[in-house]
């Protein structure tokens, strides 16, 4: 089966014009590999605010992508967090857990030196569309 571009006016468009999609789908449309994602709001503003605002903003972002594709955050299996500072990892990690409760998914969190836009975080997801997270 081929891939499915996924594109929401709900999430901020690729930063300056960049050659990405913000999700693909694959497997099916099963799989969705959803593209990192910075803290910008729909209209392309970088959120005022800290790591844990910007945290917010970027899985808010994640989850109008998943929508458009047919899934929610239940569905999400994998995120890599990307931080400028991990000095701050306490602040995104409560912002995260909050959006994902008990049964978050795997995760991985790197330090990296700067992120587009003047972003202090950026977060990519994986999700299997139609899983839905369960309580072991």
């Amino acid at each position: 089966m081929p891939r499915r571009v996924i594109r929401t006016e709900d999430a901020p468009a690729p930063v300056a014009g960049a050659p990405y999609s913000q999700a693909v789908a694959a497997a099916a449309g099963e799989l969705l590999f959803v593209s990192g994602q910075v803290p910008l709001t729909a209209d392309g503003e970088l959120v005022p605010g800290g790591v844990a605002e910007q945290t917010r903003q970027c899985l808010a972002n994640i989850d109008a992508i998943l929508r458009a594709a047919g899934g929610d955050m239940g569905d999400i299996v994998k995120t890599t967090v990307f931080m400028t500072d991990l000095t701050q990892f306490p602040a995104m990690n409560e912002a995260y857990g909050t959006r994902f409760g008990s049964s978050p998914p795997a995760r991985a969190t790197i330090g990296v030196a700067a992120l587009p836009a003047g972003a202090s975080v950026e977060i990519e997801a994986v999700a299997l569309l139609g899983a839905r997270t369960a309580t072991p």
